[in-house]
């Protein structure tokens, strides 16, 4: 079985930056799809961003042009490079990982935008 580990969560201000990491405990068989999903306490889980074995990424529009979602096939991680950060992008952010035959998720690594 595959577990995933997440790192890179912590305090910034805004307008500031951080990285997030996910990194797969083995190889990645039958990969399909990275994604990065977060959420607020009373909110739904939100879909922030993903990337398919072909290079195509998407972004929810509240990210759109401030996040970058990447992969590195070698290390069977994938990368939030989060910028100009608001306070409202406040969440505990999870990585999802689909392949052939299942989903999985990391642990979850909170990110907190204040002053």
């Amino acid at each position: 079985q595959v577990q995933l580990v997440e790192s890179g969560g912590g305090l910034v201000q805004p307008g500031g930056s951080l990285r997030l990491s996910c990194a797969a405990s083995r190889n990645i068989f039958g990969f399909k799809q990275w994604g990065w999903y977060r959420q607020a306490p009373g909110k739904g889980r939100e879909l922030v961003a993903s990337i398919i074995v072909g290079g195509r990424t998407n972004y929810a529009d509240s990210v759109k042009d401030r996040f970058i979602i990447s992969n590195d096939n070698a290390k069977s991680t994938v990368y939030l490079q989060m910028f100009s950060l608001k306070p409202e992008d406040t969440a505990l952010y999870y990585c999802n990982l689909e392949t052939s035959g299942q989903s999985y998720w990391g642990q979850g690594t909170q990110v907190t935008v204040s002053s």
